[in-house]
């Protein structure tokens, strides 16, 4: 700054100064020039900005002054990394999501200005039981938002982490990163199984009950698992159905088959009871078990009563296989001949119709032959055949009835004499014999 005061001796003497609480310093340089400079480091991120006022004053009595306002701009610089808002993250998502849904969004800032202060969010390579964490989850670059990748299944993986760095778009950029942990709540997905007793097709397996069995007799114990957690595993057992529910009860939390009165000698030996097996969750979901009991007093006596337990359900399967393969046969054949006899009827018909239709009769003359009003000659021998049904007046081929229509041989060895050889009314006495004419001349 250059300061001038036209007074002399002490009344020309400047001395400047600042306002208090601002880091800088004023400084003469020379005869009326003077320097400000910074008295401590600047940040803008404290303060952006100064109104700096400068007051001159002179060396006079009464002393004179004039004052300045400098307004100061601080200039932004990459020295602020992103910050999150949590030192750690954890987020909840139940199983059986939809793919792409978004699970919940991290945020940081940087007190930095400008692009400096411009945050992006990237995934940082990492693996989850040796499978790419990018296959799980995946995070959108400048809203910072996490989305689910894949289906997640609480059975097979219940919870992972992976980490997520904001960097920002300074030069050289600056960074920051975090820890996002994921917790897969568990869903009523899975009905009970039931691990005894064993549900075998091809063997039976029985309990056995004493005659002499008291009340509360232990018969057997359901045992059950459910793969879900908290209250989708907790269990119940009730008696569905049974041969005689007055004889047995099952534990409503421990599955225990057990009677409820003295078993007496009426008792049949096979008793077949139905269990189900249902978990706490919303909706609930179930499982049966088929518990065979043998109310006898030796071994013998199970296997004589039991014998057709085991194959009855797979002769109910064969007897209703072989029924309805029966009736598929029957079908077939009877629709078969349908269709065969039908055919005949409707062949034999159109025959007859063609036998019976009154068609012309057309003529047909052998070559070179010749009739001059029976004046003429002819050169060759011609043998002809006719056949007639049985009732020749009711064919389509008919004889006249004049008496003098003759069938005659023309012999040349004879004097020209026609001799009637025989009459239409003897060829028309022989029905069933074709009939034969044979003229030489």
């Amino acid at each position: 700054m250059s300061v001038h005061d036209p007074d002399s001796d002490n009344n020309g003497v400047v001395n400047c100064i600042l306002d208090k609480n601002a880091p800088f310093l004023i400084k003469s340089t020379s005869n009326g020039f003077y320097s400000l400079v910074t008295d401590s480091d600047l940040d803008r991120e404290g303060a952006y900005q100064y109104n700096i006022s400068v007051t001159c004053a002179d060396g006079g009595v009464p002393s004179l002054s004039s004052s300045v306002t400098l307004t100061l701009q601080i200039s932004d610089v990459n020295d602020n990394a992103p910050v999150f808002e949590k030192t750690s993250y954890e987020a909840y998502i139940v199983e059986n999501n939809t793919p792409g849904l978004s699970i919940f969004t991290i945020k940081a800032k940087d007190s930095d200005w400008n692009q400096n202060a411009r945050v992006s969010y990237i995934l940082e390579d990492s693996s989850v039981n040796g499978v790419p964490v990018s296959s799980y989850v995946s995070v959108s670059a400048d809203s910072g938002v996490i989305h689910a990748v894949r289906s997640f299944d609480y059975e097979q993986i219940k919870d992972f982490q992976f980490r997520v760095k904001a960097q920002d778009g300074g030069s050289p950029p600056l960074s920051s990163n975090v820890t996002v942990k994921i917790l897969i709540q568990d869903q009523n997905d899975n009905a009970p199984q039931v691990l005894y007793p064993v549900q075998s097709g091809g063997s039976l397996v029985a309990e056995m009950v004493p005659r002499s069995a008291d009340v509360g007799y232990l018969v057997t114990k359901v045992v059950a698992v459910d793969v879900d957690s908290g209250q989708n595993a907790w269990l119940s057992y009730k008696l569905q159905k049974a041969t005689d529910r007055a004889l047995f009860e099952v534990g409503l939390q421990n599955g225990e088959i057990r009677t409820i009165r003295q078993v007496t000698d009426k008792d049949v030996v096979k008793q077949r009871l139905t269990v189900i097996v249902e978990d706490n969750g919303q909706p609930s979901r179930s499982a049966t078990v088929n518990v065979n009991v043998a109310v006898a007093d030796s071994f013998p006596e199970v296997l004589s009563e039991f014998t057709d337990f085991t194959h009855d359900k797979e002769y109910n399967d064969n007897l209703t296989f072989f029924l309805v393969l029966a009736l598929a046969v029957v079908s077939f054949l009877f629709i078969t001949c349908l269709v065969v006899i039908i055919s005949v009827k409707i062949y034999r018909w159109r025959q007859s119709r063609l036998y019976h239709s009154s068609l012309p009769v057309i003529p047909y003359y052998p070559p070179r032959y010749s009739d001059t009003l029976g004046s003429g000659t002819l050169p060759h021998v011609y043998n002809y055949e006719v056949c007639r049904t049985t009732d020749s007046r009711k064919s389509d081929c008919k004889f006249g009835r004049t008496g003098s229509q003759n069938i005659l041989i023309m012999d040349p060895s004879s004097t020209g004499t026609m001799q009637r050889i025989q009459s239409e009314k003897s060829i028309l006495d022989e029905p069933d014999s074709p009939i034969e004419v044979s003229m030489k001349v």
